[in-house]
């Protein structure tokens, strides 16, 4: 696949990107963030870049599989002038939840602890969990661009002052093995298998 070029980004914690980037999980969830526009989450954009984030990733809010990885990415010196962009995601579909059982179902989806998961759909306890599940692709290149005051902050979207180049894409994961993984979510929730 060869695409053009990208500015959205859609900030997330480095390494949950770094799951996503090896197939390891295939869905994020967002209810909002405290500087989103009226502190709620909308699904604004169908394709973005992953920007990797560094703040507030805990070990304790991992389940044990990925603490290594944090540990791993913590040793490393956090950029603070610059971002690298390293994978592009789709949309593949949008799945909105409002009950624990629903997320304590997804865990086996998800390298985050139940509490933590679980905290998500209780922030703001009206509104219902988005569940996006993201066909991740690999750039031909990283990209890396200078890191803008304009991007701080607690929100999920980002507009890059840049026009990142994305080269051609490969994904993370193989169609079969993509639908297999959505088809594993999917039932986990009850819903039908196969079909969007």
């Amino acid at each position: 696949m060869s695409l053009e070029r990208c500015q959205t980004a859609l900030k997330e914690w480095a390494v949950t990107v770094d799951a996503l980037a090896k197939g390891d999980q295939i869905l994020l969830m967002r209810k909002g963030g405290i500087h989103e526009e009226g502190k709620n989450f909308r699904v604004l954009y169908p394709q973005f870049l992953l920007y990797p984030t560094y703040e507030h990733q805990k070990s304790d809010l991992l389940k044990p599989s990925h603490q290594p990885e944090l540990a791993r990415i913590l040793t490393q010196p956090a950029p603070k002038d610059t971002i690298t962009f390293s994978y592009w995601a789709k949309i593949f579909e949008v799945l909105e939840i409002s009950q624990q059982d629903q997320v304590d179902s997804l865990s086996p989806h998800f390298i985050w602890t139940n509490a933590y998961a679980q905290s998500r759909l209780y922030w703001k306890p009206m509104l219902p969990l988005s569940v996006m599940l993201l066909r991740v692709f690999r750039m031909e290149k990283p990209v890396t661009v200078p890191h803008l005051p304009e991007y701080t902050g607690c929100r999920s979207w980002v507009d890059i002052v840049t026009n990142v180049p994305l080269g051609k894409v490969t994904p993370v994961l193989g169609e079969a093995a993509f639908q297999r993984r959505v088809d594993e979510v999917k039932g986990s929730l009850g819903l039908a298998v196969g079909a969007r």
